[in-house]
Formats: structure tokens, C-alpha cells, sequence
């Protein structure tokens, strides 16, 4: 939480968007991400190209109706936790640092790789400036709902980063549990059950249920709902970010997943096995993708039928702008299962291909023109500047200046062909940087125009692929790499995405020196002595002579909640954390020196030498 200093500094120096010439005259209009996971691009019926999906998304597409579908849209990573960070705080994860899930634990090997990941931290700090924090300074009343997953520590959750109201536990995407699995976890109507089946009726109409079918209770959906209602009597901002559709692969609505077994012409599954048959024919998955659409629906219709105190005559409908997407491609394998099929996107989460970040992307509300579909470069990072000059909002410049995404409300309320900067400038290009997982995986990647280059971190080299044509379907598939027949093409992608990379100081696979061979390590550095004076809490490190040059020294220092500084033994998973605080060295290269604070309980030395080698010091614990 700010302190109030810093709130009256900030006020003092608010910096204003420029407002689009055809802003709406609704004063201080509702806002409402709907975010959801692991929702591929062909998972729902609003971008079906080829074989039509299976899955029906009725409420998708009747917002797609109401608003703008975008068929180029795209998340800020390839995996949800940096794609949450980067969409919240409207920094590229490259600048926040939360490069993939899981962070804020030592540098490891990837598995059968010669390569140690970086360090990247677990998610957003206090100094991170978020969309909620924003919102909250300019009047709004503001709630998360769902899946948090950008930092676990005390001084890390949302209600420490500007929202009021959290409500953070699965609903009914609760896993079975003990003696309970996907074939006989089903709600009922029984009074007890906690997931209490409706008594309303909703979509799919079947034979025997020609009215619609009961859905579960879902706490997450309930409480955003509740929310909203509560709120009306302010502007209110909702980031309800879903846990659907995210593995465990599962439902609790039994009717539904018979539904599916009947439409794709199975068997109702009677054994816990995983669903092996490929394409898009898993019925627990499709029944999770229609009820994550169940939910929308039933955000869309309160809207519909709830007056807006604020603005008499009018619907909250008719005042909320709704952004729906998701945090990164489908998942298309989890725990067994074939999940789904991003065909005819070339692979999924955690990849950089188009399957892991191309993703569903609608916006609706007031002043936006119905029924659209535009094929414009578009990135969640674009939600934040958008959110601000949507709502008149201003926040100090020393944030609005860092923003990597820009202000798309010429895009929805004014009909411009092009997202531009403050400066008029057309964005031409965005990219992405994935260090992580197997060798293959460690890419980064640009979308410039109608081709795609990426550049494989490990050995290097390069890739292009045109995806479209003078704006028609190409190579969609990312089939045939043509850099070879295009050097002018490669080499103009490949600068300008170097130029990003480094600009934006993007960590790299570093060499582990256990997997190279003793002549390739001996130059590295070595470290000849390693003390800690516990009454001065200063920590040092020198280096033996003559050995290669440390380009990048820092202190990677655990961190912990209170409660947990007080504990002995083994630390929580979610109650400490690393951080990276970098160094200086001295005059001659050999010494480096760190003063710990109080607070922490572990520090170690990370070193990264010109040959892109990464030694690490023995990590101490010192509390």
C-alpha cells in the first residue's frame, strides 16, 4: 500500500491522456476484465477458422456482437503469471523481470540442458505501479476475483496492490480430493453439497432437458457478481480472472460432460483415464470452455437488468466497457490428457509460436461500434493507457512514461485503422522474450507486419515465417521457415528485436559450468574466498586472478513474511521469496561486497562472465 506522502506526491504530478475526440459522455464508466486461463484462440467459436470447434460459447459471441473481436490479439508471454504481471502494471515482462511462472527460487538446470534459466522474480513488488492502484487514486471502487498468482507474499497480494475487495479461492474449479476423482465428483441438489446444482436453467438445450441445464454453484462467478452489486453506487473496476479453464481438466456438471460425451459421439467416461484421442475431443475440457462461458453470461446479464444509480435510465450495461481474454494460448497436454487442439496455430502455452500467445480478444461498451472485427496488432499491454483515457483517468508521469503498451480508444471509439503513439507514430512491431524450459522452448520472438522472426536463444540463429500475405492467410501454420530466401527481412526483424532485447536488458540462458567440458571452464571465475561478518552484516566475495571478466554481479537475498522471519527450519514455498539486487565491483574487478538488512534469512552471489557462464556462491542462511 502507498503511503499517504506518496499519494499526495503523486497527485501533485498527474499527467493527463490525451482523450479520443468521440469519448463517451458516461462520467467515470465501470470497467470489467474478464481474464481468463489457458483459453486457446481456437477454443471458443469467435475465431474458428478451418474445422469449426466443438465447444459452444454462446455469451463470447454475443459480446463479440456488442463490441470489437480481435483477430490479432495477443498476450504479453507465452505462460500466465507474466502475462498477468505485464497486463496489470503495463510494463513488458522483460521490465518487470517475471519472465514465466513459479519465480523467486535459485537459477536451475532445464531439463537435459547445458543451459541454467535466470533468475526472474515470483511476481509484482510494492513499487509496482498497477492498473488497480490507478483506478482506485482516480475514484473507483476496485475487486479481483479468481486467480491472483503475481506474488504470494504478504507485501505482494492484490489487496496491497490497490484493490479493495479479493476473493481469491477456485469456486467450483476445486479439484477432487482423497478418495474423489473426475468421474464421481459431481454436484447435486442436495442442500449440503457446496457446489449445489441451480435450479435456473441455462444453455445447452438437450433432449431430455429441451429448458437448459442446471450448472454448479461457482463461488468465483458468485462473488463477482456480488461485487458489481455492491459497487454500483460508485465506478467500480473488476479483474475477474478465472481460473477456468486450467488444468485439473475437469467439471462437476455432470449433464454437461454427458452433453459433450453425446455431441462428439463417445461414450460417457466411467473410468479416471486420461483422454488420449486427439483434435478437439476431450468433453471434461469442452465442458469447462462452456462453463467459463456460463460465467460471462451471467456477468453480462446483471449488467443488462441492474440500473446504474449514477446514471438515471441507464443499465450498468450501457456504462461498463468489458474486456474479455485470455492469459496465454491453450495448454494442448496436461497431466495426461490431449486437452485441445490449437490447429492451425503451430503449438501452445509455453511456446512463442502463435499457439502460445495469439489469443481471444473482445472489447464492448459504450461508444464502441457493434459487431466489428478487426485485425489490428493488438496486446494486453494496451489495456492499461486504454483503461485510463477510457475512464478520464490520470496517474503521474513517471509511470505513464515507462507503459510498453499503447492507448487503442482510436481504435474503438473513432475508427482508426492504426494503433498509434502520443506522438502519432503507427506501432509497427511487438515481441516477446522466453527464456525458459528446454533449449527449443528459450526463444524470443517479433511480429512485424505480416511476417514473424524468432531467434533461437541457444545456438542463436533465426526463423521467419509469413503468417499473412498483403493481410491474407499465408502461413498461419508457421510451416516453412523462409529465412534463408529472405536476408533483408531477417536482418531488418532481427535488429529491431536486438534492439529491444537489449534496451529492455532481457536475461538469456546462462552456461551451467557442471555441463561443459574442463577446457571450456577454465577460464571462468573462480571464487577463492567467501565470508560474512555477522556483527557488520557485511558479505564478500574475491575472485582468483586472471580469470574471464564478470559482465553482470549481483545478491540474489530471500525475503520472508513476518510471521515466517520468526520460524526456524524449513521455509514455505509461498512465504519466502528471492530477490535480485545487483552489484558493484571494485576497482579491480575481484571484490564484491554486500551489506544484508535485518530482514533477510539467505544470501548468495551470482556472477555472469563474458562467455555467458553463470557461477553461483554458496548460498548462507543468516536468520
Amino acid at each position: 500500500m502507498k503511503s499517504l506522502l506518496t499519494t499526495l506526491t503523486i497527485l501533485l504530478c498527474f499527467t493527463n491522456y490525451v482523450i479520443s475526440q468521440n469519448k463517451s459522455s458516461i462520467d467515470k464508466p465501470n470497467i470489467v476484465i474478464f481474464y481468463v486461463d489457458d483459453l486457446g484462440w481456437q477454443d471458443s467459436e469467435l475465431n474458428d477458422l478451418d474445422e469449426p470447434t466443438p465447444w459452444e460459447t454462446p455469451n463470447m459471441v454475443a459480446l463479440a456482437k456488442e463490441g470489437i473481436n480481435f483477430t490479432n490479439g495477443y498476450s504479453p508471454a507465452p505462460t500466465c503469471a507474466p502475462s498477468r504481471a505485464a497486463m496489470l502494471s503495463g510494463l513488458h515482462p522483460t521490465k518487470t523481470g517475471v519472465t514465466h511462472v513459479s519465480g523467486g527460487t535459485l537459477p536451475k538446470a532445464t531439463k537435459r540442458s547445458k543451459y541454467l534459466t535466470p533468475f526472474y522474480p515470483v511476481g509484482l513488488m510494492p513499487e509496482n505501479f498497477t492498473i488497480a492502484e490507478a483506478l482506485k487514486m482516480n475514484g473507483y471502487k476496485t475487486g479481483h476475483v479468481g486467480k491472483w498468482h503475481v506474488g504470494a507474499l504478504d507485501i505482494q497480494k492484490s489487496t496491497k496492490q490497490g484493490f479493495d475487495f479479493a476473493y481469491e479461492s477456485r469456486g467450483a474449479h476445486q479439484g477432487p480430493k482423497r478418495e474423489k476423482n473426475r468421474i464421481n465428483n459431481f454436484a447435486t441438489h442436495e442442500e449440503g453439497d457446496p457446489y449445489r446444482l441451480s435450479d435456473e436453467k441455462y444453455p445447452p438445450f438437450t433432449k431430455s432437458s429441451p429448458k437448459g441445464i442446471s450448472y454448479p454453484k461457482d463461488m468465483v462467478t458468485d462473488k463477482a457478481l456480488e461485487f458489481i452489486s455492491t459497487s454500483k453506487e460508485e465506478p467500480f473496476f473488476l479483474y475477474l480472472a478465472h481460473w477456468l479453464v486450467h488444468a485439473p481438466i475437469h467439471t462437476k456438471n455432470k449433464e454437461l460432460l454427458q452433453y459433450y460425451s453425446d455431441k462428439l459421439g463417445i461414450e460417457m467416461p466411467t473410468k479416471d483415464i486420461p483422454i488420449k484421442t486427439g483434435g478437439q475431443t476431450n468433453p471434461f475440457y469442452g465442458s469447462m470452455v462452456t462453463t467459463l462461458d456460463w460465467s460471462l453470461g451471467r456477468i453480462v446479464d446483471l449488467l443488462k437488468t441492474t440500473d446504474d444509480p449514477r446514471h438515471p435510465g441507464k443499465k450498468l450495461i450501457e456504462t461498463t466497457y468489458i474486456i474479455f481474454s485470455s492469459d496465454n494460448g491453450g495448454v494442448e497436454k496436461a497431466n495426461g490428457d490431449i486437452v485441445t487442439d490449437n490447429f492451425p496455430l503451430d503449438q501452445g502455452k509455453k511456446y512463442a509460436q502463435e499457439g502460445g500467445i495469439r489469443v481471444p480478444l473482445v472489447i464492448a461498451g459504450p461508444q464502441i461500434p457493434k459487431g466489428k472485427t478487426k485485425d489490428v496488432l493488438i496486446n494486453q499491454l494496451d489495456f492499461f493507457p486504454t483503461v485510463l483515457n477510457l475512464t478520464n483517468s490520470t496517474v503521474p508521469e513517471k509511470y505513464s512514461s515507462e507503459f510498453d503498451g499503447l492507448d487503442i480508444s482510436g481504435i474503438l471509439l473513432d475508427n482508426e485503422k492504426k494503433v498509434a503513439d502520443k506522438n502519432g507514430n503507427a506501432r509497427e512491431d511487438l515481441w516477446w522474450h522466453f527464456p525458459h524450459n528446454t533449449d527449443s522452448q528459450m526463444q524470443s520472438a517479433i511480429r512485424h507486419g505480416d511476417y514473424k522472426l524468432y531467434k533461437n536463444l541457444i545456438p542463436g540463429t533465426y526463423e521467419l515465417y509469413r503468417l499473412y500475405k498483403n493481410g491474407k492467410r499465408e502461413d498461419l501454420e508457421e510451416k516453412f521457415d523462409i529465412a534463408k530466401d529472405n536476408p533483408k527481412v531477417v536482418k531488418d526483424l532481427a535488429a529491431r528485436l536486438e534492439k529491444y532485447l537489449e534496451e529492455y536488458n532481457a536475461q538469456f540462458p546462462y552456461k551451467n559450468p557442471s555441463k561443459f567440458k574442463a577446457e571450456e571452464t577454465a577460464s571462468i571465475p573462480v571464487i577463492v574466498t567467501d565470508t560474512y561478518d555477522a556483527e557488520s552484516r557485511k558479505a564478500t566475495i574475491t575472485l582468483e586472478k586472471g580469470k574471464s571478466d564478470v559482465v553482470e554481479p549481483y545478491v540474489l537475498i530471500r525475503i520472508a513474511n513476518k510471521s515466517a522471519l520468526k520460524k526456524k527450519g524449513k521455509l514455505k514455498k509461498h512465504s519466502t521469496t528471492f530477490i535480485k539486487v545487483p552489484l558493484e565491483a571494485s576497482k579491480n574487478n575481484l571484490e564484491y561486497t554486500y551489506t544484508a538488512p535485518e530482514n533477510i534469512m539467505e544470501y548468495g552471489f551470482v556472477l555472469i562472465d563474458e562467455n555467458q557462464f553463470m557461477v553461483q556462491s554458496e548460498f548462507r542462511r543468516i536468520n
